[in-house]
């Protein structure tokens, strides 16, 4: 049915971004540097003087939150009102990208330099087609920084300012649009701005996708802000939990890795007028930005010796070890060392949160490439010259639990005689320190390559993809790779060129930032690279290539196997009250097997049942964990164990309990009375009993016939000792878009007069139970208010259902 209502649009502002529009990119004189730091004094061989750190001033709760409507519906709304994006100034104007402090660049020997192929043997490749790039989106500035994640059946690619969506044989799901479409009605500098440096992961615990951007319109003083979203499913089109998080200094290059504990994201921190100031990590709630909830950031700094750090970044079903810190790594500060740090987050007690390090891991000697600059890889039929990047560690440092050992790949571009090579290292850990496995620099004849990305299959087997060049090619895209058994140090498999590029870029230097070699979390074994080429000379005209392969004995011998995942990957109960999540297997290679479920980690008083108790890998179950009345307060992490002949997989459940079942000083806090009973109700409200959260019933707020207006329900209360959050659960059907129905909450302080907007307006796609907290002072008197709102149009009621608040 064509509806005929004139819909209310929203304008953004027109704030300049990070990368500066065409007219102001050629008008700018290439070559022109701002100063960059200079490299510090060598740190000592163990220096822990950050172990004892405190957070940095940009720890705290994200200033924005809410979920969208699906991206599909904002893509197409914004493919219908098309109003420009920002673009990209080129790095020669671009203070934030100065080198950063690496080891010197004084000529030292390679020892583990590979000057000859690999074997005759090659990647096998299979998928190979278009991303984003001149032949399907207005480019308006460089480098594109293509960067791209797999899922369980799309795959999503990031450049600069665009996002795009696609299937694993190629096809378009969602094509290019700017990615601050992500944040539409969002508000603030997310939505008004598209600064760019995004990224793009798959959490492959949760099977979420998570999308990262900056918002920093640098020609301000600040604050500055890192936008964050998540989706609520497996659709990458669907809609997104969406935080904006707030920064005193410019946080330059944002590179995000999925942890267990945390979604942390690396920095390189500079002032307004382009002066670095350290490297940067910050930690940011996944257990509640996976549910929605309100969530809060923790973050340490390096000192100025340090910048361009890396995440440890999980890929495969199999979790780290319960506990185990995330590892940080960077360039040391000689031509031999890597440092390391070794972030742990205590959500429940902040203060314990740590940050130790930097630790020095000698490496075999290497010269950082092209001198102190940077720039040296030449490009056929111009005199041009690229930048290697090579004073930082290359995204992504991909992580791999195998059981039996857990192994880490990274690598960087180095002076590899009269060229430039691939430096790479697959580490071990030993009680949780990276030690040196492996290590080679890739540099089997004279081609310059650079710009690369690693990451390892199921099997073992490493896959490392990069840019080459010279002057007498242009650049294009290589791939090469090693079996988990062939000679350590080496790059065994023959190179195989996805791509050859037909062009040069001619004026300026920064290519890249970065590529991305990702794993097809579907099979375990199929590598996805993601690279640029330039079809023709010129500078605004690049594209973007993704291309698929599998190393030879992953898919072929492998046994059979399976993953498993949860979702949600976490909730939050009163103590007395249930939780439930999904427990999901996927065949990864051979047959199914029968898979056996079972619960460890719960805490005191709480029972886990799975129905069914077994299941067919490729079948999903239920797993309840109940709780009693004596539960303790706090969050626990569970442990999913699914047993099957050949292979045993674990996911971890996070589930928060909190101190009492009956909200403490909130009355009928579950609607439990089956009424309204202590709650002051205004519109349409009612009390069912199906669609709860839990126990026998929940309030809806609106009703299942259109309503005009807000309705609500209301309590006043006063904070008791000892209780500090807030939080209530919210279900919203609103088949409409948020620019006319939403679900929405407040909480006053009374004491102090204050209005705090606990729920931001939020219109999902699907009708699936999220949580809201808020901060509270005890003895303070509060007014809850829990609204839904409906524009009264007809044949598409809104409504809310809410549930289960609480006092912890």
């Amino acid at each position: 049915m064509i509806r005929s209502r004139r819909r209310r649009g929203h304008r953004p502002s027109s704030g300049r971004g990070r990368i500066a529009a065409l007219t102001a990119i050629v008008a700018v004189a290439p070559g022109i540097w701002l100063a960059a730091p200079a490299a510090q004094a060598a740190a000592p061989a163990s220096d822990h003087s950050t172990a004892s750190a405190h957070h940095s001033a940009d720890t705290g709760p994200a200033v924005r939150h809410d979920t969208s409507p699906t991206l599909r519906a904002m893509a197409a709304r914004a493919h219908a009102h098309p109003h420009g994006h920002h673009s990209k100034r080129p790095q020669d104007d671009d203070p934030g990208e100065d080198r950063l402090p690496h080891p010197p660049a004084s000529p030292v020997p390679d020892p583990v330099v590979q000057s000859s192929p690999g074997g005759p043997s090659a990647p096998s490749t299979g998928t190979n087609f278009e991303g984003i790039g001149a032949g399907n989106y207005s480019i308006t500035g460089v480098p594109p920084d293509p960067n791209a994640a797999v899922g369980a059946t799309q795959i999503v690619e990031t450049v600069n300012t665009a996002y795009a969506v696609f299937s694993k044989t190629g096809s378009t799901v969602l094509a290019p649009t700017d990615t601050n479409t992500l944040w539409s009605g969002f508000g603030g500098n997310c939505e008004s701005t598209n600064d760019g440096d995004a990224v793009v992961r798959w959490d492959s615990l949760a099977s979420r996708w998570v999308v990262t951007q900056f918002a920093n319109v640098r020609s301000s003083s600040g604050p500055y802000y890192e936008c964050v979203a998540v989706s609520t499913g497996t659709d990458a089109t669907g809609s997104y939990h969406r935080y904006s998080f707030e920064y005193a200094n410019f946080p330059d290059y944002p590179k995000l890795s999925v942890w267990p504990d945390a979604y942390y994201v690396t920095y390189n921190m500079f002032t307004a007028s382009g002066s670095f100031l350290h490297g940067e990590a910050c930690a940011m709630d996944r257990a509640n930005m996976l549910t929605g909830g309100s969530a809060t950031q923790q973050c340490f700094t390096t000192s100025s010796s340090y910048g361009g750090l890396l995440g440890a970044d999980l890929d495969g079903s199999t979790a780290p070890p319960s506990g185990e810190p995330e590892l940080m790594m960077s360039l040391g500060t000689t031509s031999s060392s890597l440092a390391y740090w070794k972030f742990h987050t205590d959500w429940n007690t902040p203060s314990n949160s740590t940050f130790s390090g930097p630790t020095t891991l000698s490496v075999a000697p290497y010269t950082t490439a092209c001198g102190s600059s940077g720039t040296c890889v030449p490009q056929s039929g111009t005199s041009q010259q690229l930048d290697s990047l090579s004073d930082r560690l290359m995204y992504r440092f991909a992580y791999r639990n195998f059981g039996d050992h857990e192994s880490l790949v990274v690598d960087h571009a180095v002076t590899a005689g009269s060229s430039v090579g691939v430096r790479w290292y697959e580490m071990r850990l030993s009680g949780g320190n990276p030690t040196v496995y492996q290590q080679g620099t890739y540099a089997p004849d004279s081609t310059y390559r650079w710009m690369g990305s690693i990451a390892e299959d199921t099997a073992g087997n490493i896959a490392l993809g990069y840019s080459d060049s010279s002057s007498s090619a242009h650049p294009s895209i290589r791939y090469t790779g090693r079996l988990a058994g062939d000679t350590l140090g080496t790059m065994t498999q023959g190179e195989v060129t996805a791509i050859t590029g037909g062009g040069s870029q001619t004026s300026y230097s920064r290519w890249g930032d970065y590529t991305s070699m990702s794993v097809d979390p579907s099979d375990g074994c199929t590598f996805w690279y993601t690279n640029e080429y330039i079809p023709s000379n010129g500078n605004f005209n690049w594209h973007t290539r993704l291309a698929s392969f599998t190393l030879p004995n992953c898919g072929s011998t492998a046994t059979d196997d399976f993953s498993v995942a949860v979702d949600p990957a976490s909730g939050s109960v009163a103590a007395g009250s249930s939780a439930s999540t999904t427990v999901s297997t996927t065949v990864t290679s051979g047959s199914s097997q029968t898979v056996d479920l079972s619960a460890s980690g719960l805490p005191s008083g709480a029972t886990a049942s799975f129905s069914p108790a077994s299941v067919t890998a490729g079948n999903s179950s239920t797993l309840k964990v109940a709780t009693s009345s004596s539960t303790p307060a706090g969050t626990y992490d569970i442990t999913v164990t699914a047993k099957g002949s050949s292979a045993t997989h674990t996911a971890t459940y996070t589930l928060t309990v909190n101190s009492t079942g009956t909200g403490g000083a909130i009355t009928n806090p579950g609607f439990e009375q089956g009424s309204l009973t202590g709650w002051t109700p205004s519109g349409t409200t009612s009390v069912v009993g199906s669609g709860v959260h839990s126990g026998s019933y929940a309030a809806q707020v609106g009703g299942t016939s259109p309503t005009n207006g807000d309705s609500s329900i209301a309590q006043s209360f006063t904070a008791p000792a000892g209780t500090s959050t807030l939080g209530f659960y919210y279900s919203v059907t609103c088949p409409d878009s948020i620019w006319y129905d939403w679900a929405t909450a407040t909480l006053k302080d009374n004491t102090t007069g204050t209005t705090t907007t606990v729920l931001a307006k939020t219109c999902p796609s699907s009708a699936a139970w999220s949580h809201s907290t808020a901060s509270v002072t005890a003895g303070h008197s509060y007014t809850l208010t829990l609204i839904s709102h409906d524009d009264g149009w007809p044949g598409d009621a809104t409504y809310t259902h809410y549930d289960d608040v609480t006092l912890s």
